[in-house]
């Protein structure tokens, strides 16, 4: 029988495919340019919703300009010896363009557009998003993005669980497991589920003493870490 891995990332897994993270600093990206309360809650919405559809429109564009990375392609490359989930907290599409088959986006996906009436009316949108744009119940179309302060969808959220309980192996890549509730997600885990944490800091996260012994961090960024993993795991079937 296969045994089952999920893969909990973040967004240091796409960051050194070129895609920014709102914690970064410096810089002249995107994110630097805005003010998270104006471009990534309900309420920056409600004040100016052009400035948020074109702060998304410019990350939908620039999501065409890069390209799946080592460590997108060795998590889609498990799939050819374990039953994989991933759960990812990113809302580009790099896993699935990587060859990954088995996606869930907890916090949305910025290659669709939801109605800001009915937030179940999801469409796929590969170009711009402009003030017009409606739903067919006639609302106005918007990111569809989980913004701060905005639940987290409960059937998306069962189901990331439920691949928590069930999986013999827990992949954490690119993420600090600081965003709660999604960061609680891996403990779910069985104790004797082995778990690879990927990330070049230090842990800043409890793991209890009875899980230390299935707990592996490999302090190195996602493309060499995951490598390393997908070795591993490889020697050992």
């Amino acid at each position: 029988m296969r045994k089952k891995i999920m893969v909990f990332s973040g967004a240091g897994l796409s960051k050194e495919s070129g895609v920014e993270t709102f914690r970064d600093s410096g810089g002249d990206g995107l994110w630097n340019k805005h003010k998270i309360e104006d471009v990534a809650t309900p309420e920056g919405w409600r004040k100016d919703k052009e400035l948020v559809l074109n702060f998304y429109n410019a990350r939908r564009s620039q999501l065409k300009e890069v390209e799946p990375n080592d460590a997108h392609k060795y998590i889609a490359k498990l799939e050819e010896k374990f039953d994989v989930i991933n759960i990812t907290q990113n809302v580009d599409n790099l896993l699935e363009r990587a060859g990954s088959t088995n996606v869930i986006h907890l916090h949305g996906d910025l290659t669709k557009s939801r109605s800001t009436l009915n937030s179940k009316l999801v469409y796929d949108c590969d170009g711009d998003i402009n003030i017009g744009d409606k739903c067919e119940k006639g609302s106005q179309l918007r990111p569809h993005i989980i913004w701060f302060n905005e639940q987290l969808d409960p059937k998306l959220m069962v189901a990331a669980s439920q691949a928590a309980v069930d999986c013999d192996i827990c992949i954490i890549v690119g993420t600090s497991m600081a965003v709660y509730p999604a960061s609680s997600i891996p403990f779910l885990t069985k104790e004797d589920c082995l778990i690879f944490y990927v990330d070049p800091g230090e842990k800043d996260f409890y793991v209890a003493k009875s899980r230390e012994l299935f707990f592996k961090h490999i302090q190195k960024n996602a493309t060499v870490g995951i490598k390393e993993v997908y070795d591993k795991l490889l020697t050992n079937i």
